[in-house]
């Protein structure tokens, strides 16, 4: 069972200001806030922001590059992704691999993927559901 994930962001007002958009949907609630950061929680999991120090946001962050290339989050349905789909558009976020979308990740795998703050990888799939032909 994964604990928690810290993640250094390079603007934390925006950073807050997406992901109390994001998590709440997906069932995360707002855990602790201080001056550096914040987090939201799921059962006894957290996902914890801390702004970048200064001295370290000549860097920015690519996927590609050794390290975390991606968060991805379990929808509750293929309409939860849809709704988050939009959100995430009227939020000004890139939708990653629009061409395929929603199945980017192949023919039963039901996501969307798009760019977050500091351009972050983020992931929100679809339970499988078995579609009837009757």
């Amino acid at each position: 069972m994964l604990h928690h994930v810290e993640l250094n962001v390079s603007n934390l007002v925006e950073a807050k200001y997406f992901y109390s958009k994001l998590l709440p949907p997906l069932g995360y609630s707002l855990f602790q806030e201080w001056e550096e950061g914040f987090s939201y929680k799921v059962g006894s999991t957290y996902l914890v922001f801390v702004q970048t120090e200064d001295k370290f946001l000549q860097s920015p962050y690519h996927r590609k590059e050794t390290g975390l290339n991606h968060l991805a989050f379990h929808a509750s349905s293929r309409a939860q992704v849809d709704e988050m789909t939009e959100k995430m558009q009227q939020l000004g976020a890139r939708i990653l691999y629009q061409d395929l979308h929603p199945y980017a990740g192949g023919p039963d795998y039901y996501a969307v993927f798009f760019e977050g703050p500091d351009r972050l990888k983020i992931e929100i799939v679809a339970p499988n559901e078995t579609i009837s032909n009757d």
